[in-house]
């Protein structure tokens, strides 16, 4: 497929460029060449050209998602670079970061090149690797973060695992300055949560459940913008659950601190009432919180105090999940429900099409200084093209990734990718992979 495309009258929403209308795109050589308000011509001979009629259609750029098990090497029963590459796509996600938590993580160049390379081959998403904060993510000793980065990795995480010791924390956010890459982190305290796996409450208690208090996270957030003040680095605080985690990180960006955010399409969507009957689907970490906690994290991300929604993509075999509540695996698969979620939020008042736009692909960009983000004249051609109204009903057994572990089977969404191009090609249409 042709890197060469002209787009045609869609509604371009590009909130760096501060565009909202309709207009023509055209992509050459895979970059944006040419954005007009006047119907742009069709280009001339001399290569191969892909038309595309964008009319009521929103074009996008593709959205960049900072937070996804792939789960290769080690785990490719669950998912691998290739299928979590095209579950991407469907969703309209053109760039995915790949957490390091695999087996064996990604500590080492070795395995980030790995990584790279089944990106390649897979030739669809752009495929950003995370290395770990720690060996084999013991929290115990710093990995080779120069080199680390100089193989390609984007970030550094223990993501699922928090660092306990603020000491190696602070170590990291020091090294870390030296790339600066920034630190994301997997903000939750031990010793809090403990054995717990549903959020502190009412319901917890009914259903005879560990409790999780909302302080478990909201401390290890406050423990590290301190760390993160005191160093003057980048610290990106993963998956935010809660209404006190955003009133910390609210106050910190106010006081200049380097810190960026993101929260889930499932806690910015479902309260922990999705663990009634107790339906493992819904068991994830940070678990589902309050509708006070919900409330608070959809303003944050509003106001701007949250930069991303991130969808921590985490599929899990049947078994997983198949099992007592308080053994069940943490997590739900995200790609391809991502933004008929993100859309409620329009519909809801909660967000304008500029500021969803923004949180799905700006933001992202911005916060770990990735390609894209942006469709002005020199961008890489990457596009997510949505019919906004088009209703569907979510069914696991048609997804593209090997994950079908999802809370919302059945339930009947509006908003769905038509398209996604990458690099100016067409990697996903009407469904299918192309």
């Amino acid at each position: 497929m042709s890197a060469n495309v002209l787009i045609r009258r869609g509604r371009l929403i590009d909130p760096r460029n501060r565009v909202n209308g309709v207009r023509d795109v055209l992509i050459r050589d895979g970059k944006v060449a040419e954005v007009s308000e006047r119907p742009l011509p069709a280009p001339g001979p001399g290569g191969e050209w892909t038309p595309i009629d964008a009319s009521g259609l929103w074009v996008l750029p593709g959205f960049i998602d900072l937070h996804v098990h792939l789960r290769e090497p080690g785990e490719e029963g669950k998912e691998t670079v290739l299928t979590g590459s095209r579950a991407a796509v469907a969703g309209g996600f053109t760039g995915v970061v790949a957490m390091p938590n695999t087996r064996p993580p990604n500590d080492s160049p070795l395995v980030t090149r790995f990584v790279l390379d089944r990106a390649r081959e897979a030739g669809l998403c752009r495929v950003y690797p995370a290395g770990t904060i720690s060996k084999g993510l013991e929290g115990k000793e710093l990995s080779e973060m120069g080199l680390l980065v100089e193989a390609g990795c984007v970030c550094f995480t223990d993501d699922g695992r928090p660092v306990m010791s603020a000491g190696l924390m602070r170590r990291a956010l020091q090294y870390s300055s030296r790339f600066e890459v920034p630190v994301s982190v997997h903000a939750e305290d031990l010793t809090l949560s403990a054995s717990g796996c549903a959020t502190e409450g009412e319901r917890a208690t009914r259903l005879g459940l560990g409790p999780i208090p909302a302080s478990a996270e909201a401390a290890m957030v406050a423990r590290d913008l301190v760390l993160a003040e005191e160093v003057g680095t980048r610290l990106h605080v993963a998956h935010v659950s809660c209404e006190a985690s955003v009133r910390l990180i609210r106050e910190a960006k106010r006081r200049g601190v380097r810190v960026t955010a993101e929260a889930t399409p499932h806690h910015l969507t479902l309260t922990d009432e999705a663990i009634d009957g107790y339906d493992t689907h819904a068991k994830m970490s940070p678990p589902l919180r309050s509708e006070r906690d919900v409330q608070a994290v959809r303003q944050g991300l509003a106001d701007g105090t949250i930069d991303a929604v991130a969808t921590d993509h985490a599929p899990h075999g049947i078994l997983d999940k198949q099992c007592e509540f308080d053994r069940a695996a943490n997590g739900v698969v995200g790609l391809e429900t991502a933004l008929p979620l993100a859309l409620a939020l329009v519909r809801a008042g909660v967000l304008t099409p500029e500021r969803l736009a923004a949180v799905l692909s700006f933001g992202p960009a911005e916060a770990f200084r990735l390609p894209g983000g942006h469709l002005g004249v020199g961008a890489p051609g990457d596009v997510s093209l949505v019919d906004p109204e088009a209703e569907w009903r979510v069914d696991p057994g048609r997804f593209l990734s090997k994950g079908r572990n999802t809370p919302i089977e059945g339930r009947v969404v509006k908003g769905r990718v038509e398209r996604t191009l990458v690099g100016g090609r067409v990697v996903y249409e009407a469904g299918a992979i192309r």
